[in-house]
């Protein structure tokens, strides 16, 4: 059976890193091409010291002379559109942890995947334990009718708050099927941002790397749901994961559940 090609863009970024590690090590994946907006022309070489791989900040010129079957992207949104834009009428899969991304802009890769019949694979989070502290949350959010979220990540996050906690706010309110109650105050400014009646609380430090903890509450009691990150290694099974899918999938996958048999595909 042939190798699944993959090409990375953003290979310098610290979760390009760790991809390309990743795909050097798993069994029936080939690392083909990097792109990253700070490369020099030439050739990236393999985090396990087996060669190297075309490395080019011109995505269009990798995915030509490279055609690796995915590519994939954790990046930012201005740079993960574009490439959306090239990589699809080229039928090259899409794997995507861009955090940040607009509901208009998912509905965009939903649309451009089914134009050119590739697969896409979209997740606020890869990590498999926070896919499963999300399902938990909605759960627990059909018993309990005051909810809150506190999201904790390094300093040099771009966004706030999270991919991770608005998709964990806004899946609980749709399996609760109204929002939130709020709590009475009259002070609003220290609330956090208010997302479905759940208030989401963002820290932003040094030494963190990714937490989010959900706080449900009712009558004389509350429930607790957290989710550390140790590690950016933790992100890996999920990306694994949604490569061996993608390549199988035509159209959008928006999150892990699927993968993880949570919910029906979309």
């Amino acid at each position: 059976m042939e190798p699944i090609k993959v090409a990375v863009q953003g290979a310098l970024g610290k979760m390009g890193k760790e991809i390309t590690s990743a795909l050097c090590r798993e069994p029936g994946m080939q690392l083909v091409g990097a792109v990253d907006i700070e490369a020099r022309e030439g050739s990236l070489a393999k985090p396990d010291g087996s060669g190297s791989v075309p490395f080019s900040s011109d995505l269009d010129s990798i995915l030509k002379g490279c055609q690796p079957d995915v590519l994939v992207d954790f990046t930012i949104a201005q740079a993960t559109m574009p490439a959306v834009h090239i990589a699809a009428p080229r039928g090259v899969n899409l794997v995507i942890g861009t955090t940040g991304l607009a509901a208009d802009e998912i509905k965009e890769i939903e649309s451009l995947a089914i134009a050119y019949q590739v697969g896409a694979v979209v997740a606020p989070n890869f990590a498999l334990g926070a896919v499963l502290m999300v399902h938990l949350a909605k759960l627990a959010a059909k018993y309990l009718d005051y909810a809150e979220i506190i999201e904790l990540h390094h300093h040099l996050k771009a966004d706030a708050p999270s991919g991770t906690a608005l998709s964990t706010a806004r899946m609980m309110a749709e399996a609760r099927g109204k929002p939130f109650l709020v709590p009475e105050s009259k002070q609003t400014r220290s609330r956090g941002e208010s997302v479905e009646g759940v208030a989401i609380h963002s820290v932003r430090l040094p030494g963190l790397l990714a937490h989010q903890e959900v706080i449900l509450g009712g009558p004389g009691q509350t429930l607790s749901i957290r989710h550390d990150t140790i590690s950016r290694e933790c992100f890996m099974p999920g990306v694994i994961m949604a490569i061996k899918k993608v390549v199988e999938h035509k159209g959008l996958i928006y999150g892990l559940e699927a993968l993880l048999g949570l919910k029906e595909s979309q």
